[in-house]
């Protein structure tokens, strides 16, 4: 068997084309491997508001779950490889989302579910709500809806399925040399005042800056106009 090698390169003697197989190995490996994960994708026992009675309601009998493997909901994100974002994500939420995010072990995903995990919702304006949680994890599929209905979310878990299909065993992050993701490099933000992403700690320095001197700079103008208008 040659690995990486193009049949149509190779010339094979007569006498030989029936005893050698020239392929390549990711061709064999990757329907296999896919297979088995798209089959066995373990959700995380996890939800946040109204869209997790849906979530509840899809893994009810009804409709059945097994069909596609996602039955087994884990009570612990080291055992799961799907995160299903569902309900409203509060900035006090999300550092928590994002530690239980970074102890899931690869290969990992995550599915926004409804309208608040994946832009906010009709809390967009709202002081405490996260317009996307796609603005802190990287989200695979989007299910819209207000709440989704089950079968919303389980055509959401088919196009995971058919991502996963497309994946490689030769090109997927986990497996590569310097893979960005192994370290667990999703910073989790920092809950104050506001939320702050630390992934955005120097532009947010930049701007504090920025603001202070345009602030010194106007303070000697106010103190001026200050005095003019005591003397008259």
């Amino acid at each position: 068997m040659t690995i990486g090698a193009d049949s149509s390169d190779i010339v094979v003697p007569d006498d030989l084309k029936n005893n050698v197989w020239i392929t390549n190995i990711a061709k064999i490996l990757d329907p296999v491997y896919n297979w088995g994960r798209r089959n066995s994708v373990w959700p995380m026992v996890f939800g946040l508001a109204c869209c997790a009675i849906e979530m509840i309601c899809t893994a009810a009998s009804r409709y059945d779950l097994a069909r596609f493997g996602m039955e087994v909901f884990r009570a612990t994100p080291r055992q799961s490889d799907l995160m299903i974002i569902s309900g409203t994500v509060t900035k006090k939420m999300v550092p928590t989302i994002v530690r239980l995010y970074n102890q899931m072990p690869e290969p990992r995903y995550v599915l926004a579910m409804g309208a608040c995990a994946s832009g906010g919702g009709p809390f967009k304006e709202g002081y405490t709500v996260v317009d996307g949680i796609d603005k802190f994890l990287p989200v695979d599929v989007y299910v819209p809806g207000c709440p989704p209905t089950p079968q919303a979310l389980i055509n959401g878990l088919i196009a995971l399925q058919e991502k996963i299909d497309q994946q490689s065993i030769a090109s997927v992050p986990w497996y590569t040399k310097g893979d960005p993701t192994a370290d667990d490099v999703v910073p989790i933000p920092v809950l104050g005042p506001d939320l702050v992403d630390v992934r955005q700690l120097g532009i947010i320095r930049q701007q504090a800056a920025l603001t202070k001197a345009e602030t010194v700079e106007k303070e000697p103008v106010a103190a001026v106009e200050t005095a003019v208008a005591a003397d008259q």
